[in-house]
């Protein structure tokens, strides 16, 4: 567990060199392109069960072990959004080496596929009995941001990596540098619907048109404005030249180039 217990969000790289990943809002499939935020996934930990934890999309579904039948390789992994949270969508770490084995409540494992399609590329768990597929249940786990404090009443094994525990994990527990970019995409008017949740993605660096640049490839708009809100009049100001200094988190909101509110910046 101690590979989760400072994590906030997560990328797992499969025994294939592949991402999973959020393919929609329904399907979970592996990627060699880790860098979206598909490939991010929020660590959830379950109360009452220190060593269990849930894993949840960018679009707020999480990853649920399915009952249905997947050709040969087990049953489906699939991206649900449950009334009520049950042991489908509970994930026990296992560590493995320096890899990380996920078991489901009823024993199987998260279990990346190789091999020709369409087994290629799925993601389904079972337990699996060839020797050549062993390795097809470890995971990389990459930690993206990390919590800076767990709450005192969480009962973990360690809320903090000690020196040992860092370098004995070192080979998979990779810190990924870079200040956390929250944003939300504003209307004409700048202004954004409070029930939508946030993106998140992790930016190194301090140039604005290379951030704006990436904002434009995970809203999919071409010509956007990147902003932060005045905290006293709460008016948008567009960002300029250089980002703040030390990586400090940020929270944009963005705008279409040609919206009402981005032409009164006269930029």
């Amino acid at each position: 567990m101690e590979f989760f217990a400072q994590a906030k969000t997560v990328r797992l790289k499969s025994h294939h060199d592949k991402y999973l990943v959020a393919e929609d809002a329904e399907h979970v499939t592996q990627d060699r392109d880790g860098t979206g935020r598909d490939a991010r996934w929020s660590v959830e930990r379950v109360e009452d069960a220190p060593n269990i934890i849930r894993l949840r999309s960018w679009q707020g579904r999480y990853l649920t072990a399915t009952d249905e039948p997947c050709l040969v390789t087990g049953k489906k992994v699939r991206l649900t959004l449950p009334l009520r949270l049950d042991s489908s969508v509970e994930w026990e770490p296992l560590r493995e080496g320096a890899l990380v084995k996920f078991k489901t409540r009823y024993g199987n494992y998260l279990r990346a596929n190789g091999g020709l399609p369409p087994l290629r590329n799925s993601v389904t768990h079972n337990i699996p009995h060839r020797s050549s597929t062993q390795d097809w249940i470890l995971w990389n786990v990459e930690v993206v941001e990390v919590i800076p404090q767990l709450p005192p009443d969480m009962d973990f094994s360690s809320s903090r990596l000690s020196k040992a525990d860092s370098s004995s994990t070192s080979a998979s527990l990779h810190m990924v540098e870079g200040r956390s970019i929250y944003y939300a995409i504003g209307d004409d008017d700048g202004n954004v619907d409070d029930t939508v949740e946030w993106s998140q993605l992790i930016f190194n660096g301090t140039c604005v048109e290379e951030l704006t640049q990436m904002l434009k490839e995970e809203t999919k708009i071409d010509d956007i404005v990147a902003c932060t809100r005045n905290p006293l009049t709460h008016k948008l100001i567009p960002l300029h030249l250089h980002l703040p200094p030390n990586n400090a988190t940020m929270r944009l909101i963005i705008v279409e180039a040609n919206s009402k509110v981005a032409k009164s910046f006269n930029i």
